[in-house]
């Protein structure tokens, strides 16, 4: 009888250190739930979700969400900007706080899954701490940011590069960035409030959709951030001779659009030319006068370079231009470039950042890869202000911005994992 006691207690306690030691895991379901309720806002007749930044289905999204997080026990406000701000106390109050999350607002005609992922995961990860009664040493906040669709607008309030000219900006809704702010909660007069200095974070992190189809091509759960890409554009002007078509010979021609045409060649095989995952694309084009009998005697084209490296993109960006040079001596006409406000600095994640999420993936079992992202994100605001990082899971067909995007219940699964485990290493190991 003895024995047999003392190896039921050893049973027992084999059991309890192993509990202890098992991960606590999101509720897939119960995320992918969320994922639909949230689509229900703004739902259209075909079936579709229209959720625009400033939209009554936005501001309804987001009062669902302030709702959602009280119901966590969560303290909750909207800054100044239109930030939702949820907050989890740790058992530190000396501690910094750890912030994750992402957007609810849509592109016109949109998908239900980009930046949605990431504020949805965001709120499973509180309520399966409050599920395992998990207490954190560091404060915790979620951060769902508004209009990131529209100019990244809460995340650039937030690190303090809001301009007042950006008021005026008017989204699909109608209503300007000033009245949109208003509309959500803030207040443009005291915008500097929203202000977080830097140091005030002790890490943020962001899930989101890969936005392409290199994880899903590749097989791989997931992908490390190593930065998001910075971007410049300029408006490339080509300027010849407008003249008769038909009695213009053709070696006699000073035509800007035949220049333009071996330019956005040009783009194409000297950004190939460079070795790594930079970008050159021409996306825009306009001919004057615009008749078919008549030679176009000017153009103007947009070129816009994306690297994580500004001196790749300056590297670039100088050996486009000395083609152009060429083709315009050919072509006999002049070309000028004139860099646009549209601007962004590249910014990189926090290297022991990029190592939990790595650990985390491989403690899950899950495959994983380091990615730059080459499409902006909130995280890139975020990075000026705190140690950041960023974990990508598969959108299929590399689909975003659509209403066909789709991430699996599973994948969705996967990041939210890797989120909620990468917050509690973090909550170790960051003072």
């Amino acid at each position: 009888m003895f024995f047999r006691l003392i190896f039921l207690y050893i049973l027992l306690l084999s059991s309890s250190i192993f509990a202890q030691k098992q991960e606590i895991k999101v509720d897939q379901d119960r995320l992918e739930k969320r994922i639909f309720d949230l689509a229900e806002f703004g739902m259209q007749e075909n079936g579709e979700t229209e959720r625009v930044a400033f939209s009554d289905a936005d501001i309804e999204a987001r009062n669902w969400v302030v709702q959602t997080l009280k119901g966590f026990g969560m303290e909750v406000k909207i800054d100044v900007a239109g930030n939702i701000i949820g907050k989890r106390k740790g058992t530190d109050a000396s501690k910094k706080p750890i912030a994750f999350g992402s957007h609810i607002d849509r592109v016109p005609n949109g998908g239900n899954y980009d930046g949605c992922v990431g504020s949805m995961a965001a709120l499973e990860v509180i309520a399966t701490l409050n599920d395992n009664n998990m207490k954190t040493k560091h404060p915790l906040e979620v951060i769902i940011f508004p209009n990131e669709e529209g100019g990244v607008m809460g995340s650039r309030a937030m690190s303090g590069n809001l301009t007042k000219a950006a008021f005026n900006v008017v989204n699909s809704t109608g209503y300007s960035m000033g009245e949109g702010i208003m509309r959500l909660g803030g207040d443009t007069t005291r915008i500097t409030e929203a202000i977080r200095k830097k140091g005030d974070m002790a890490a943020f992190l962001e899930l989101h959709i890969e936005q392409g189809g290199i994880l899903e091509k590749e097989n791989l759960n997931i992908g490390v951030v190593e930065g998001i890409v910075g971007l410049k554009w300029w408006d490339v002007v080509f300027t010849g001779f407008a003249n008769h078509a038909g009695t213009t010979p053709m070696n006699a021609r000073q035509d800007a659009l035949l220049a333009a045409a071996k330019f956005i060649v040009a783009v194409n095989e000297v950004t190939n030319s460079f070795d790594g995952p930079q970008v050159g694309t021409v996306g825009r084009i306009k001919a004057e006068p615009g008749a078919p009998n008549v030679i176009p005697g000017k153009v103007v084209t947009s070129l816009e370079i994306r690297d994580l490296s500004s001196e790749v993109i300056e590297k670039v960006f100088q050996a486009i231009k000395a083609k152009a040079q060429e083709i315009a001596e050919a072509s006999n006409v002049t070309i000028e470039f004139h860099p646009l406000d549209t601007t962004a600095e590249p910014a990189l994640t926090d290297p022991q950042i990029q190592k939990e999420i790595e650990g985390s993936a491989k403690a899950l079992g899950l495959t994983y890869n380091y990615m730059p992202s080459g499409a902006g994100h909130d995280a890139q605001d975020m990075a000026r202000i705190a140690p950041t990082g960023m974990i990508f899971v598969p959108s299929k067909g590399g689909i975003s911005h659509s209403p066909k995007e789709f991430t699996s219940a599973k994948d969705m699964a996967n990041g939210a994992n890797v989120l909620l485990n990468t917050i509690l290493a973090l909550d170790k190991k960051l003072d």
